[in-house]
């Protein structure tokens, strides 16, 4: 039996179209398999703290949507959505001005209402940037406003 193709699922599509945020920051993810998904962000001037370096917070947010598409992507089917509970962050590498960072989840334990999900950052060059561990809640999309 082939697996559908999550990207196509429609509340996924309406996740996309619904997500300012990521948009604001340039982010684009594409799910691989259920929990797995690979979220980019190319990093310009509006991405940097200092004259070089990027702002911590933006690689916050691209793990933090990272877990939560991944964790989507494992519910979507049972059309419940996600929201994070607690994300923990360890930043190993500075990212830089032109960096391509690549960010990638993976589905530790789905559970009932529970998803604990791994993620981590890297550069065009395979450097490791950052790695982050999270829970979120699984609940139903009409509490969303899907």
């Amino acid at each position: 039996m082939e697996m559908p193709d999550l990207n196509k699922h429609p509340l996924i599509i309406d996740y996309i179209l619904q997500n300012n945020f990521g948009r604001l920051l340039g982010m684009n993810f594409t799910i691989l398999s259920p929990g797995i998904v690979s979220y980019s962000l190319s990093i310009n001037k509006s991405h940097l703290a200092t004259p070089v370096a990027v702002h911590g917070g933006v690689v916050a947010s691209l793990l933090d949507a990272t877990v939560g598409a991944g964790a989507l992507s494992a519910v979507c089917e049972l059309e419940k959505v996600v929201s994070t509970v607690e994300l923990s962050i360890s930043y190993l590498s500075p990212a830089f001005l032109n960096d391509q960072l690549t960010a990638t989840s993976e589905l530790v334990k789905l559970g009932h209402k529970l998803i604990f999900m791994e993620a981590k950052v890297v550069n065009q060059n395979g450097a490791l940037i950052a790695k982050a561990t999270a829970i979120l809640n699984a609940y139903p999309k009409e509490k969303a406003g899907y």
